[in-house]
C-alpha cells in the first residue's frame, strides 16, 4: 500500500499536473503540495484532500486511505446534475431558499403559482 504522500504524487502525475498547477487550482502555495508529497511532510486538510481528488480524478477514499480503486471507470465522475439545476442569479437563489423553507402542500402551491406566472 502506498503512503498518502505517494498517492497524492501519483494522482497528480497521472493527471499531468505540475506541483505549481495543482497548487494554483487549490489556492495554496506550491510548497504546500511539496510538503504533502513528502513522506516526512505534512498532510493536507480533508477539504484540500477532497479538492485534490476532484482535480486529479481519483476516488477520495483511495487518496485518503489507500483502500479501493484509485481511478473510476471512464465517465463515472461526469456531472450528475445539469447546470440548469442551479440558481442563475441572486433572485433565483432567494426564491429557491424561500421555497426550501415552505413545507408540504404549500410548496406545491408555490410552484404552481410560479408556473402560472411563467405562462
Amino acid at each position: 500500500m502506498y503512503s498518502m504522500s505517494s498517492r497524492i504524487r501519483r494522482s497528480r502525475v497521472a493527471a499531468r499536473l505540475t506541483q505549481a498547477e495543482l497548487a494554483r487550482r487549490l489556492g495554496v502555495q506550491r510548497s504546500a503540495v511539496t510538503q504533502w508529497e513528502s513522506d516526512a511532510g505534512t498532510h493536507p486538510s480533508v477539504a484540500h484532500l477532497a479538492q485534490i481528488a476532484c482535480e486529479t480524478q481519483v476516488y477520495f477514499e483511495w487518496l485518503a486511505t489507500g483502500r479501493g480503486e484509485s481511478h473510476p471507470e471512464a465517465g463515472a465522475l461526469d456531472t450528475a446534475l445539469s447546470l440548469q439545476d442551479y440558481a442563475r442569479d441572486d433572485v433565483e437563489s432567494r426564491a429557491l431558499e424561500s421555497l426550501r423553507r415552505v413545507s408540504g402542500h404549500k410548496r406545491e402551491a408555490v410552484v404552481r403559482v410560479i408556473e402560472m406566472l411563467a405562462g
